[in-house]
C-alpha cells in the first residue's frame, strides 16, 4: 500500500514490502528460487525500499517494522535509488514531500521512525550494493547517490557507484533504453558475486 492508498504509509507501507520479499520463501517452494543468493532491485522510491529490505536484519526488535525470520538478501539494485529520506527531504522540493506523509511527520517529529526506514540511518547495511543513476537524472541526483556511496563505504560497505553519462531518471529501468545492458549486467554481475 503506497502513501496514496488505504492503510498507506507508516508502518504498512514498509510492512507490505517486508512480506512481499518473505513471501519468497512460499513460492521457493513452487518454483526453482534460490534463496541463498538474493539480490532486491529497486527504483527511485522503490529503490529506497529494496535498500531497506535488505537491511531489516539491523532493525531493533523494539520496531515496530522488525520481524523474527526475515529473508536475507545479498546485495541491492539501486536504479536512482532515495537512499537517505532525511537527504532527500531537503534536497528535493517535489518528491521529497512524500517522505513525511510516509513516515507521518518530519525528521524531529518521528526521528525513530527516520532511524528504521532510511538506509543511510541504519548503516553499516551489510550487503552488498551497485547503484545505478543517470548523469542527467533531475529528480534524484546522482550526488544523493554519491554521498550516499561514500558515507556507506566509510562504514564498511561494500558500495559501487555507476553514474551514466546518457541517461536521466527513466532511462534505467526502461528495457529498450540504450543503459538497459549496464543494468542487466549490473544485477548477474551482484548475482554471481554471491557464493552459492
Amino acid at each position: 500500500r503506497s502513501v496514496d492508498r488505504p492503510g498507506g504509509g507508516w508502518p504498512n507501507t514498509l510492512l507490505d514490502v517486508a512480506s512481499a520479499v518473505d513471501y519468497s520463501r512460499e513460492l521457493a517452494t513452487r518454483h526453482p528460487l534460490d534463496l541463498k543468493r538474493v539480490v532486491i532491485v529497486g527504483h527511485s522510491a522503490g529503490g529506497h525500499l529494496a535498500q531497506w529490505a535488505a537491511a531489516r536484519h539491523r532493525l531493533s526488535e523494539r520496531s515496530p517494522l522488525f520481524r523474527k525470520h526475515a529473508l536475507s538478501a545479498n546485495g541491492t539494485v539501486g536504479l536512482a535509488a532515495i537512499n537517505n529520506l532525511q537527504r532527500y527531504l531537503q534536497e528535493s522540493a517535489g518528491c521529497g514531500k512524500s517522505i513525511p506523509r510516509l513516515l507521518g511527520g518530519s525528521p524531529t517529529e518521528v526521528p525513530e521512525r527516520y532511524r528504521d526506514a532510511s538506509p543511510a540511518e541504519m548503516l553499516p547495511l551489510g550487503v552488498k550494493q551497485v547503484l545505478i543513476v543517470g548523469a542527467h537524472d533531475t529528480i534524484v541526483s546522482p550526488q544523493h547517490n554519491r554521498t550516499y556511496a561514500e558515507i556507506a563505504q566509510k562504514s564498511g560497505d561494500e558500495v559501487q557507484l555507476i553514474v551514466l553519462n546518457n541517461a536521466a531518471h527513466f532511462d534505467v529501468i526502461a528495457p529498450n533504453s540504450a543503459v538497459w545492458p549496464t543494468i542487466e549486467a549490473a544485477v548477474l554481475s551482484l548475482l554471481n558475486s554471491i557464493k552459492k
